[in-house]
């Protein structure tokens, strides 16, 4: 019984340690996505999708969601993301993109708008845009 008891509290540790989620877009957005160009666009090296349409990105304030689409899709750490930022910014050479609350306004305001790109967690309904990659 202690066993058992053990292996689920374990489970249930590892599922909200390894929390994902998923990038969005317009359902009417039509362009090529891969995690590089997902990248390219939230560190303001592009600022068009792959068809030629801007592309306006959205973060989620920090947490679980936002601190591994950092990781997984970035390549970075919360704080060498904030330190990259903080460099552009100074230097007048970029902007970090906006950062929503929830994945209920990150959703709504993607599904409202064709240039905009956001992510949000892969428990989140997306029912409304187009779900181009998972992390």
């Amino acid at each position: 019984m202690r066993k058992l008891i053990t292996l689920t509290a374990s489970l249930l540790f590892c599922s909200s340690v390894f929390a994902g989620g998923v990038v969005i877009v317009h359902p009417s957005n039509t362009a090529s996505l891969d995690n590089k160009a997902i990248s390219k666009i939230f560190l303001g090296k592009s600022k068009k999708f792959s068809d030629g349409s801007e592309a306006k990105p959205l973060n989620l304030e920090s947490g679980d969601t936002s601190a591994e689409f950092t990781k997984e899709i970035l390549g970075k750490s919360e704080s060498q993301l904030k330190a990259y930022w903080s460099k552009l910014l100074f230097t007048g050479k970029g902007q970090a993109p906006e950062s929503l609350a929830s994945d209920a306004d990150i959703i709504d305001m993607v599904s409202k708008n064709p240039n905009m790109i956001g992510y949000v967690s892969d428990s989140a309904n997306v029912d409304s845009v187009k779900v181009v990659s998972n992390f």
